[in-house]
């Protein structure tokens, strides 16, 4: 009980995901979406969407199912990139766990298991130990798991990931941040799926800027 009244306090945003999805509309400045102070996108030419989440918040991982499916039917000129956020201290070994997966090349087959091993399996997951035991039951060979998870590599990046949520303006989770300019977020959105069609207009409102279709 302690716990889930820990997680639910942290992850603030979000809280109305239980409405059916609103029909597409353009998007709005200020309820849609809310402008940020430009930040650098990672790969020019191509449009940034940016999804900031923690591992321990619901909302995040009730959002998963939608998120990669919209993924898996994005255009060819947007490009996906995952930034734990780190909004206290106690986010950051779930950060931690995300750049070792990256390290080891495994993050696009366990990202979605390692929010099943928090909210489903009610594993203690800030335990470096507890995290050895999962990555060994998920196939990474424990030693190599830890030389990673202990690397300077590792912690030099949830260090980064500290900075740029606060670059970002991240307040809660979920949040999308689109081309290093739009966000939005769970507090701003009717629903899983309105979060989801709220990035594609910004997508589209990032084209039309630039003159695109």
């Amino acid at each position: 009980m302690l716990r889930a009244a820990a997680v639910l306090a942290a992850c603030a945003l979000g809280l109305g995901f239980s409405a059916p999805a609103p029909a597409q509309k353009p998007v709005r400045a200020g309820i849609d979406y809310r402008v940020i102070t430009p930040q650098p996108v990672a790969e020019a030419g191509r449009i940034e969407v940016i999804d900031f989440f923690w591992y321990g918040c619901p909302h995040c991982n009730n959002l998963q199912p939608t998120l990669e499916r919209w993924i898996s039917r994005k255009p060819a000129d947007v490009v996906i990139r995952r930034i734990p956020a780190i909004l206290r201290d106690s986010w950051a070994p779930h950060a931690r766990i995300y750049y070792t997966l990256e390290a080891l090349g495994e993050a696009e087959r366990l990202h979605q298991r390692v929010y099943h091993g928090y909210h489903a399996e009610e594993l203690h997951m800030s335990k470096p130990e507890v995290m050895s035991a999962w990555a060994a039951r998920n196939g990474i060979d424990r030693e190599r798991w830890e030389q990673a998870y202990n690397s300077p590599e590792v912690q030099r990046r949830v260090e980064e990931a500290a900075k740029l949520t606060r670059a970002y303006q991240i307040s809660g989770t979920p949040s999308l941040v689109v081309n290093g300019r739009y966000l939005t977020s769970g507090n701003m959105a009717e629903s899983l799926d309105a979060i989801v069609a709220i990035t594609d207009g910004l997508v589209q409102k990032v084209r039309s800027e630039a003159g695109l279709r």
